[in-house]
């Protein structure tokens, strides 16, 4: 475990290093794998995941509403990396190659503040987005949100806390606002579904919406009675 300054551990260092430690140790091939999965990679994954999930919510029941939720996915990403500028400029953390001698830092030239991190930020905020229009690929956009902070340690450019941060952030900014965010995008999408562009939110083969009875017509309801009745006088 890290010691600090009077003898005091800091395990946020202790486990930067045990982390970093790896990268020091593996093969080239492999640090460079990592560096490319952690800058761009994941991100790109979590992209496909979204397209694989549009596609199939197409073809859901109520797919206006499944799509109003994956909108808000990449939205609330936005949101969340906007809110980090402040974050970052309040606590002004060093990046902690600056900081700590020996750490195997596998991307170069980053200057800016640490806390907290924009890669975790992004991605968990897609992958719970994600888990709110799709379990099945919101799951797996949050295991690739994960797999990112680990990477980002690994590559020596962030500490452990800078990633829980990031993570926390960017689950706090989607499941809050989800709310406000599916009142305001669903009525947008099923608008879109009822225009040319329809087949970006419903596909042709789509089962048929469930209309609640509540939304029948009192006229036609009251046609109905009428009906029953005359069946029965019969």
């Amino acid at each position: 475990m890290a010691v600090l300054a009077g003898g005091e551990t800091n395990p946020d260092v202790s486990l930067l290093y045990d982390i970093n430690g790896i990268a020091k140790d593996a093969p080239n091939w492999i640090d460079r794998t990592m560096e490319f999965i952690g800058e761009y990679g994941i991100v790109l994954g979590l992209a496909v995941l979204m397209l694989c999930a549009w596609w199939s919510i197409r073809k859901s029941k109520d797919a206006p509403a499944g799509m109003a939720a994956l909108l808000w996915s990449p939205l609330a990403a936005g949101i969340a990396l906007i809110v980090n500028v402040p974050i970052r400029g309040f606590v002004r953390r060093p990046r902690p190659f600056l900081d700590h001698q020996g750490l195997e830092v596998l991307v170069k030239g980053k200057t800016d503040f640490s806390f907290v991190s924009d890669h975790a930020t992004l991605t968990m905020a897609l992958g719970v987005g994600l888990f709110v229009a799709n379990r099945k690929y919101g799951l797996i956009g949050i295991g690739l949100a994960l797999l990112e902070g680990f990477c980002r340690v690994y590559m020596g450019v962030h500490y452990p806390t800078d990633v829980v941060g990031g993570l926390a952030l960017g689950t706090a900014v989607t499941l809050l606002l989800a709310p406000l965010a599916m009142m305001l995008l669903t009525p947008l999408t099923r608008w879109v579904a009822g225009t040319r562009c329809g087949w970006l939110v419903r596909a042709g083969d789509a089962p048929a919406p469930i209309v609640p009875a509540a939304t029948v017509p009192p006229e036609a309801a009251g046609h109905e009675v009428r009906a029953h009745d005359r069946d029965l006088a019969a």
